[in-house]
């Protein structure tokens, strides 16, 4: 149990989309508005981690699937940053809208996450699911709750630096460094895909 407390632990500190996505609104409206999109991505994944249980108990899919699906969410990737590199002003037009449409798929076409889950944390629920009874379900809360509090923790230090990195001089920069962070999971995402198809042909 302390096992997946400190797996959502981690998983909440480690840089990536959803990460970058509360960091940018935090810079545009402030902590309190990116709490929506943490709550958001938390729910989405929880639906990535019952979907994967529930379907694992029944079949297998390939890794390819998943492999694919990563494609997909590197273009989704590409597509907000895009938005994000235009942003040169705090509370401008150019603000960067994250719509629940834009946060959902940008979560569900992540197939690190999809792996994640399949590979790591399913097999551990289904051990302490054989332990205790419900235990995948109180697995999946315990990875969730971590979560939540490391990413919750890690944006609420960020806001501290945020009327720092809101000077007109710097906010052009700090818009592009998300922008080129988007582009990089982008690419990681898309060429852990490559490696995989090149290596089963």
């Amino acid at each position: 149990m302390i096992a997946a407390f400190l797996l959502g632990l981690i998983g909440g500190v480690v840089p990536g989309p959803a990460l970058a996505a509360t960091f940018t609104e935090i810079l545009q409206s402030g902590f309190l508005r990116c709490l929506r999109i943490i709550l958001l991505a938390m729910l989405t994944e929880t639906t990535v981690a019952l979907f994967s249980m529930s379907v694992l108990t029944s079949m297998h899919l390939p890794y390819a699937f998943f492999a694919g699906l990563s494609f997909v969410g590197a273009g989704v990737l590409i597509w907000i940053a895009s938005l994000i590199w235009r942003v040169r002003e705090i509370d401008s037009r150019e603000k960067v809208n994250f719509t629940p449409g834009k946060i959902v798929s940008m979560i569900l076409a992540n197939g690190v996450l999809w792996t994640f889950w399949i590979t790591v944390c399913v097999p551990r629920a289904v051990v302490l699911d054989k332990r205790i009874f419900m235990g995948q379900y109180l697995f999946l809360a315990l990875v969730e709750i971590g979560w939540l509090a490391s990413t919750v923790g890690v944006a609420a230090v960020f806001s501290t630096f945020r009327k720092a990195l809101s000077n007109p001089r710097v906010v052009p920069m700090a818009f592009k460094l998300f922008a080129l962070m988007f582009v990089y999971f982008a690419l990681e995402m898309a060429w852990g895909s490559v490696e995989y198809f090149a290596r089963i042909r």
